[in-house]
Order: structure tokens, then C-alpha cells, then sequence
């Protein structure tokens, strides 16, 4: 995906990432990202959990307007609980 946003970015849309994967994200290095400590498969939270999924959506969207994201993989705040 990274390399996808990074194409998008050269034509002047900002983009964001949710990744469940610190390594791999830091090797492709995309233009931002937003690091969630969820289980793989699960980027949005937990199944049926429209709070959860909203939440993290409006931390990516915090990640991709604030410049000083840019170049960055931000941990995300929001906790798991199975």
C-alpha cells in the first residue's frame, strides 16, 4: 500500500494508512500512517463495533491533516479488548 500512496501523494491527495505492522510499514515507508495494536485482519477494531471503528477513523483522520504526522508511523490511542 505504501508505495500506492505514494503515487496518490505525487498527484496531490493526501493519504493515511491503518496498519497493524510497525516493521513492515517502517520498511515501505509510506507518506503517514496510523499504527493500531489490534490483531492482524482487524484494523478497524473489533467486529460489530461501529464506536470503535469510528474512533479509529477519526484518529487516521487526524494522522492525514496534521503536517506534523507527515513521514510518521503514529501509535495509535485506542486499546483492544477482546
Amino acid at each position: 500500500m505504501g508505495l500506492v500512496q505514494r503515487a496518490v501523494e505525487e498527484s496531490g491527495i493526501r493519504t493515511v494508512s491503518i496498519t497493524m505492522s510497525a516493521e513492515m510499514t517502517a520498511h515501505v515507508q509510506p507518506p503517514r500512517a496510523l499504527l493500531v495494536d489490534f490483531p492482524l485482519g482487524h484494523p478497524m477494531g473489533r467486529p460489530n463495533d461501529p464506536d470503535m471503528g469510528s474512533r479509529v477513523l477519526r484518529e487516521a483522520l487526524e494522522v492525514l491533516t496534521n503536517p506534523e504526522h507527515d513521514g510518521r508511523i503514529v501509535r495509535s490511542s485506542i486499546w483492544y479488548a477482546s
